[in-house]
């Protein structure tokens, strides 16, 4: 996983960053917040963690710090504690084994001083060969015990002074007390004497004091340009650790390269030539998520050929002569090329979305508050209470795959059906990045409702879903665009519980078409996994392959979902990717994860290397170019983890608007209670809702019944049809499937909604109110 460059570490600065820590056989490698301050070396969840909870600290003072591989170390302090560490790169695991090693020995340093203070062997020379560095530590020790000698006399005056203050003190007490005139003089005498040793002994107090203070004050900014000196060698010595790690990252992914490519580009004279430029072109890439991967799907890359990179006409594999001979970004390339692609805008927003709900409310969920309501009722008539949702609708989380309708803009402006698939393959992935950190379920949907997501003037879009069927439930979803590209869904939810683990098996497809190349997309979704149901903390994986298939032209992106294995040293929630042409050969490959980021890069030749795969077949070997960034996570918002985790485009979806018709999803009542923490009488809501929906079902069944023929045939057939969809064969993908009929924004514009249902039954108060 890419994480931003961290600052290089120095003697004294607390160092953080994020690593992957094991935590167990069943979780595996966790993303953990890790901070190294003062020789102790803490972790948490998250950042946002480090102001009350610690997870847990070790003391490097007394730590073994271990390096396994590549990004794998392991820090132990005896066998109390040890934490098994991954980083995301070799290089970023080099900066932390520098940083936990400057703590280590800092943190050694202190502790020696603090037991050993004053048993250091002032007499012994220097061993030889120690230079001006023995010198220096001599001059040091030399002023250290000159300082102490001076604090010794600190501490005898102090001793001193308390002592001749003390019987000063008593002198005078018994001066006050003297009656007899006799004994006045002794006694002025005895106050006097005492007086004079209180004033030399405070005399050579003070002195003392001025003979330390410049002591300390000389050797103040000679202490401080050594200690500037001491930290820019160490900073020299951190810089050149790294470009080493640098050198030996390229050097392994030349030696790969060179091991796989066929004979033919392993030309000496071509490899001398072209070394110069491929080592620069590489100097930035410290932190590329693959250079040279090895990937479950049966492939590996490798960097192409430097004569790929100067050689900007060549027509190699096929390839046509968009590629120049720079660097510069494939899709501003291709984009740029484009005569007829409209210019960029700036659209102004209608109204200023809101950023923020009401808090979750911290609720503890009681299991018998919930089954002693279900004694003696039937088993499909048990509602399950908000506590396990989020306040969105399912058609809400369907309008939410269109957080990155940039991904299908730059698209449509694409002259290259290849490339255009790219596109379309990453925002089928991002679809996936709300996903990671949101495990509460939407509410079901209720029959006839429907949802309007209208962002013309903010994103030249427009998408209208609608649940179509209730058994099995199926809701169907159309966006239209101004910048040339529909998209159209019908979705249905199959599930199965497996012990520890809920598997979700989304049915139905997705098709995308673009207007002006008539490209036809269509793809399905991969199986979304909830563990930890039972016992422990949920968390969300997705698995499986899909392809995004290109029917005008033939053109596939095959992707592959890695799931998340503890014995995998892959990076987590890893997707990888081909784009091949209908001859099945490759333009593209496509490297990253699904809920942070994804890139693309070209494919300028490939051959079978010598590596097997799992299943004994030889991996194919891909040269590619440079990899560029092609779709990137949105940072979630401020506080959103009060927030259900949504994102900036999921905090709108519920907010009320005018003019939607009555069976959209902002005017559910039980959905709008639990938003504003009102989950009791959300609960009771629901469980209204979805005892009028049954009573509803059972109706069209009665009269579906009176009308067919046998009457027996008919007993629980539901003769429902959509208001807004309609079912069809679609003549490209071959797939029956619900789409838009039209009239919903028609309707919309004339303020009709007559022919709508109420599914809401009757009237109720705004939810946001404050209850009486």
């Amino acid at each position: 996983m890419l994480e931003p460059k961290a600052p290089t570490p120095t003697p004294g600065d607390t160092y953080k960053g994020w690593l992957f820590k094991w935590t167990n056989y069943v979780k595996g490698y966790q993303r953990r917040w890790f901070v190294l301050s003062n020789g102790l070396l803490s972790y948490y969840r998250t950042q946002a963690e480090m102001g009350h909870t610690c997870r847990g600290t070790i003391n490097l003072a007394t730590a073994n710090i271990a390096v396994e591989d590549s990004c794998n170390f392991v820090i132990s302090n005896g066998g109390a504690q040890t934490y098994h560490l991954k980083a995301s790169s070799e290089v970023e695991r080099q900066r932390w084994i520098t940083a936990l090693e400057l703590a280590k020995a800092k943190a050694v340093h202190m502790h020696a001083e603090s037991d050993d203070s004053g048993d250091e062997c002032p007499n012994s020379p220097p061993a030889a060969g120690q230079g001006s560095s023995g010198n220096r530590n001599n001059e040091v020790q030399s002023t250290l015990r000159t300082l102490a000698s001076k604090v010794e006399d600190l501490s005898t005056c102090n001793d001193l002074i308390a002592k001749h203050g003390s019987a000063l003190q008593r002198s005078l007490s018994e001066l006050e007390a003297l009656r007899l005139v006799g004994d006045t003089g002794d006694k002025i005498r005895q106050v006097t004497e005492r007086a004079t040793l209180f004033r030399i002994t405070s005399n050579a107090m003070i002195n003392a004091c001025r003979d330390f203070l410049g002591l300390a004050q000389g050797h103040s900014k000679r202490w401080q340009k050594a200690l500037q000196a001491e930290r820019d060698q160490r900073v020299r010595l951190e810089e050149t650790l790294e470009q080493l790690a640098k050198q030996h990252n390229h050097l392994e992914r030349a030696f790969r390269g060179a091991t796989v490519l066929p004979p033919s580009l392993s030309n000496p004279a071509l490899d001398s030539k072209g070394s110069s430029k491929g080592d620069a072109s590489d100097e930035d890439d410290e932190n590329e998520f693959f250079d040279a991967m090895e990937d479950p799907a049966g492939f590996i890359t490798v960097p192409a050929d430097p004569k790929y990179h100067r050689r900007s006409g060549s027509n190699v594999s096929g390839l046509s002569s968009e590629i120049g001979g720079d660097d510069q970004s494939l899709d501003e390339q291709s984009l740029a090329s484009n005569p007829e692609s409209p210019q960029p805008q700036e659209l102004e927003p209608v109204r200023k979305r809101r950023t923020r709900i009401p808090d979750k409310p911290n609720y503890s969920l009681n299991l018998w508050s919930i089954m002693k309501n279900c004694i003696g009722k039937e088993l499909s008539k048990i509602p399950m209470p908000v506590n396990f949702n989020e306040p969105i609708s399912m058609l809400q989380r369907l309008s939410e795959d269109l957080e990155y309708y940039e991904l299908l803009d730059k698209a449509a402006k694409c002259q290259s059906s290849q490339e255009q698939l790219c596109y379309v393959a990453a925002f089928t992935i991002s679809s996936y990045s709300t996903t990671a950190h949101r495990t509460g379920k939407p509410f079901n949907p209720l029959l006839g409702e429907t949802y309007e997501m209208d962002r013309l003037k903010e994103g030249s879009y427009r998408s209208i879903c609608e649940q179509v069927s209730h058994h099995p439930p199926a809701a169907a979803h159309h966006a239209i665009s101004e910048k040339g590209w529909t998209l159209r869904q019908e979705i249905a939810l199959a599930s199965k519980f497996r012990g520890k683990y809920l598997s979700i098996m989304p049915q139905g497809s997705i098709q995308c078409i673009f207007e002006k190349s008539n490209n036809h997309y269509s793809w399905k979704k991969v199986t979304i996994t909830v563990h930890n149901i039972i016992v422990g903390k949920l968390w969300i994986d997705q698995s499986g392959e899909i392809d995004v298939v290109n029917h005008k032209t033939g053109d596939r992106c095959h992707l592959k979902f890695s799931p998340y294995s503890y014995f995998s040293r892959d990076v987590a929630r890893k997707v990888t990717g081909v784009v091949t042409d209908k001859e099945g050969k490759a333009h593209y490959v496509l490297s990253g994860t699904w809920d942070e980021k994804m890139e693309f890069s070209r494919v300028m030749q490939s051959s079978k290397g010598g590596e097997m795969g799992s299943e004994g077949k030889q991996k194919t070997v891909y040269q590619t170019l440079k990899a560029k960034e092609l779709w990137r996570k949105n940072p979630l918002p401020e506080g959103a983890e009060s927030m259900y985790y949504f994102s900036s485009l999921a905090l709108t979806l519920n907010e009320p608007e005018d003019g939607v018709a009555p069976t959209d999803s902002r005017n559910r009542p039980d959905q709008r209670l639990m938003e504003a923490g009102r989950w009791d009488e959300a609960n009771a809501e629901k469980q209204r809702l979805e005892e009028k929906q049954r009573l509803v079902r059972r109706e069209r069944e009665r009269e579906a019944a009176k009308t067919a023929n046998p009457p027996e045939e008919a007993a629980h057939q539901d003769n429902y049809k959509a208001l807004w969809f309609e079912k069809i064969d679609d003549p490209v993908s071959g797939e029956t499937m619900h789409v838009y009929k039209g009239g919903y924004w028609e309707a919309k514009d004339q303020g009709n909604w007559d022919m709508c249902p109420d599914i809401y039954g009757s009237n109720q108060e705004d939810p946001l109110l404050p209850p009486d």
